[in-house]
């Protein structure tokens, strides 16, 4: 008996296809495995990493960790053109998704293990490289497979379909963006990373369940790859999609993607009470897919038919008038920030009221532009032209990659704690003496004042030594004293300049003082080159790390009892002899103060742009953007491709 063939194409039927259910529940589980990994990134490795080995390390710098992030991302996305490639010449849809699921499987398996052997280090690149091949293979495989389910038939049901496969998108994404925060917090990396992994696998295992459902477009080989990609058509449709995608809705994804990073950090400088829930940094992206779930029926049943009452609104219509809700979104949390810089602390309610304002940007781009980009396509390249949509993204993330490689001041000290790290003997600008390490400062010169000395030992810097450090540690006891008889809240920008004044560096120059938060701020003095923002600025950042207390509210109530009695981070702190145990701390309340207040010596390594002027130069790269859009749009052409149904049927 001959074993039953799968269907390569769509039979002529009014209905919804039957493999539609199988990928859109497939979509769900692995947005929910991949939403939840990315949700916590940022914050994993901004404040967890650095304790996953057996000795503390070096904690990552905000700008580091956005840049890091970023940097996954434009490989999440850059990775499609091979699984669309793959897909397209050799293997089809079907098969390449199946095989680089298993990937991503592994991929999440190495982020749940990390930091039980070897370098916490080496396992996060290993697990985001195979998230990023796995990941990025098989969206555009995934997106166009949605597409090749239907035919002429019931061609009207394509853009309905492709809703709800982003509606499913977003609700495992919020599900996801508010579960993994909360297993971090409490439950720690390994399961925040854990359960994301076993979504995943659950998803490939529903999408195999459908295989005798779909409809499998059979790859043509790589020979009649070449001859439709480099034909006019393909090339023409190609050319045309590269500029939407990779310009215009590129810059789009620039801003949209910080969600997951600058926003979250933002977040974390809010007042996060919301009904009677404090919320953590990262749960706050959990309101996009909220609102995406209400928008995008509110959009297509109401706002999309009254606008086209009005003039017609087309594919190209839709993500001009986006481009422009992003423009405000990004401008309004730059507003918000500049509160934050001043010394206040803003309600999350107006982050919200951005999240509002991005989603229907996002709803009005990015639905529409996959949707643009799918029927556009010539029909057997249509992975390879969809995986232009997902470039897009790539070269999006690339921008914010880049702008946040480029701001970041090298790091002096990093430098004595990586040669530390290596075992190194000294070098021409680090000389080593037991367990510590000097640099030659600014003059290129040993023995001078401005050398910068550092006693590491066990992977801990344990005592620096530099030219201002004597006036540092004055300005800094001055800043926690007013912090200690206020709530613990770091005096505004004026207050501190009051609180500093008269105080001066070595080469005679007032310290500069940085609000970041009202538990972060930083002091320091421009160093021997007399310069603010280079590796040469000596400093120190004052943080305060007292619990915030419970809300009181009902959801604090509920998650009480699933809680350990700590934080996870402040049971590893406790591990590690950073942090002294509960039960000690308890014994004086002076003691436990204590506790509340760390200080940090830095001699560069941080950002030549931060706070508001970040985000009002992405609001500023957007308008111009969007503007631009508009005269190149009024150029380009439509035409829609649909694969041929089955004659018989």
């Amino acid at each position: 008996m001959s074993k039953p063939k799968y269907r390569t194409a769509p039979a002529p039927t009014p209905g919804m296809p039957g493999g539609i259910p199988y990928i859109v529940g497939n979509e769900a589980a692995e947005r929910f495995s991949f939403y939840g990994m990315k949700t916590i990134l940022v914050i994993f490795m901004v404040e967890y990493l650095w304790l996953m080995n057996d000795l503390p390390g070096r904690a990552m710098s905000r700008a580091e960790a956005v840049e890091k992030n970023h940097l996954f991302n434009t490989f999440v996305y850059f990775t499609p053109l091979l699984g669309a490639f793959v897909s397209d010449a050799f293997l089809g849809k079907y098969r390449t998704i199946i095989w680089l699921s298993i990937v991503y499987c592994l991929g999440h398996a190495t982020l749940a293990f990390m930091g039980m052997w070897g370098d916490a280090a080496w396992w996060l690149a290993g697990g985001l490289v195979l998230i990023s091949l796995g990941s990025g293979g098989i969206k555009p495989c995934v997106s166009a497979h949605v597409g090749d389910q239907f035919g002429q038939t019931n061609a009207g049901l394509v853009t309905k379909v492709f809703n709800y496969f982003y509606w499913s998108i977003n609700l495992g994404a919020f599900v996801s963006t508010l579960l993994t925060p909360w297993l971090l917090e409490w439950y720690g990396p390994h399961w925040a990373f854990g359960v994301p992994g076993i979504l995943m696998c659950l998803a490939t295992i529903v999408f195999w369940m459908g295989r005798w459902k779909f409809i499998h477009v059979p790859a043509k080989g790589l020979n009649h790859f070449k001859e439709e990609f480099f034909s006019r058509e393909g090339m023409g449709a190609f050319g045309k999609l590269a500029i939407v995608n990779l310009l215009f809705v590129g810059a789009f994804w620039a801003l949209f993607d910080q969600t997951g990073s600058s926003w979250v950090l933002q977040a974390a400088d809010l007042d996060r009470n919301v009904l009677g829930m404090q919320l953590l940094p990262s749960q706050i992206q959990a309101f996009n897919p909220v609102l995406i779930l209400i928008f995008i029926p509110l959009f297509t049943s109401f706002l999309y038919p009254g606008i086209s009452k009005v003039f017609p609104l087309s594919p190209l219509r839709k993500i001009g008038i986006g481009l422009f809700i992003m423009v405000v979104a990004f401008g309004l949390v730059a507003a918000v920030q500049e509160r934050i810089d001043a010394g206040y602390r803003p309600s999350i309610l107006w982050q919200l009221l951005a999240y509002c304002l991005l989603t229907a940007s996002e709803v009005m781009v990015s639905i529409v532009a996959l949707e643009y980009s799918y029927t556009q396509a010539p029909r057997r390249m249509k992975s390879m032209v969809v995986s232009l949509y997902l470039l897009g993204v790539a070269s999006g993330n690339f921008l914010t990659y880049g702008i946040n490689l480029g701001i970041q001041i090298p790091d002096t000290l990093g430098d004595l704690y990586e040669a530390a790290e290596k075992h190194t003997a000294g070098s021409k600008k680090i000389s080593v003496e037991g367990n510590q390490y000097t640099h030659q400062g600014y003059d290129k010169t040993f023995g001078t004042e401005d050398d910068v000395t550092a006693k590491i030992e066990k992977g801990a810097i344990l005592e620096v030594q530099c030219a201002s450090r004597a006036v540092l540690e004055e300005a800094a006891g001055r800043i926690e004293t007013h912090m200690r008889s206020h709530d613990w809240t770091a005096p505004t920008p004026e207050t501190a300049q009051e609180l500093i004044a008269g105080i001066q560096d070595p080469w005679g120059r007032p310290l500069n003082y940085v609000f970041i938060n009202t538990q972060l701020c930083r002091i320091s003095s421009d160093g021997p080159d007399q310069k603010f923002k280079t590796p040469w600025d000596e400093g120190i950042v004052i943080s305060v790390s007292r619990p915030e207390p419970d809300s009181g509210g009902w959801l604090d109530a509920i998650l009480g009892r699933l809680q350990p009695d700590q934080p996870w981070l402040d049971r590893r702190k406790e591990e590690q002899g950073l942090k002294p145990k509960a039960a000690e701390a308890e014994e004086g309340e002076e003691e436990a103060e204590a506790s509340y207040l760390t200080r940090e010596a830095f001699i560069g390594g941080q950002a030549r742009l931060e706070g508001s002027p970040y985000f009002w130069l992405f609001t500023w790269i957007m308008l111009g953007t969007a503007v631009v859009y508009l005269f190149v749009a009024r150029k380009l052409t439509t035409r829609m491709y649909l694969h041929e149904e089955e004659a018989d049927a």
